[in-house]
């Protein structure tokens, strides 16, 4: 049964740091690619940031150079750095794994970002 639990967020002013943890379980993070997502009140949900089995990272425009994915293949969890925060950061993040078509997510964690 794969699981993802998020944690790590908070409220925090702008230009301060949060790290987010997605714990997962049931499946291995270094054979599937990972992806954050975001979604803010009255949005849609977006692909914040991904890293793959091979390492390879991507990132949305608006937080390149502020945001930066890791993982931890030893405790299976995948992290999301987040530096110089805005308050157009703020929403629930979700920790994401697509296996087989079929989608996975956690139970997300709220970031809000004061002004």
């Amino acid at each position: 049964q794969v699981q993802l639990v998020e944690s790590g967020g908070g409220l925090v002013q702008a230009g301060g740091s949060l790290r987010l943890s997605c714990a997962v379980t049931g499946v291995y993070i270094s054979v599937n690619a990972v992806n954050w997502y975001r979604q803010a009140p009255g949005n849609q949900r977006e692909l914040v940031a991904t890293i793959t089995p091979y390492g390879d990272i991507n990132y949305i425009d608006s937080v390149k150079g502020r945001f930066a994915i890791s993982r931890d293949h030893v405790k299976n969890t995948v992290y999301l750095q987040m530096n110089s925060l805005k308050p157009e950061d703020t929403g629930v993040y979700y920790c994401h794994i697509m296996i087989s078509r079929r989608h996975f997510w956690g139970q997300g964690t709220q970031v809000t970002v004061s002004s």
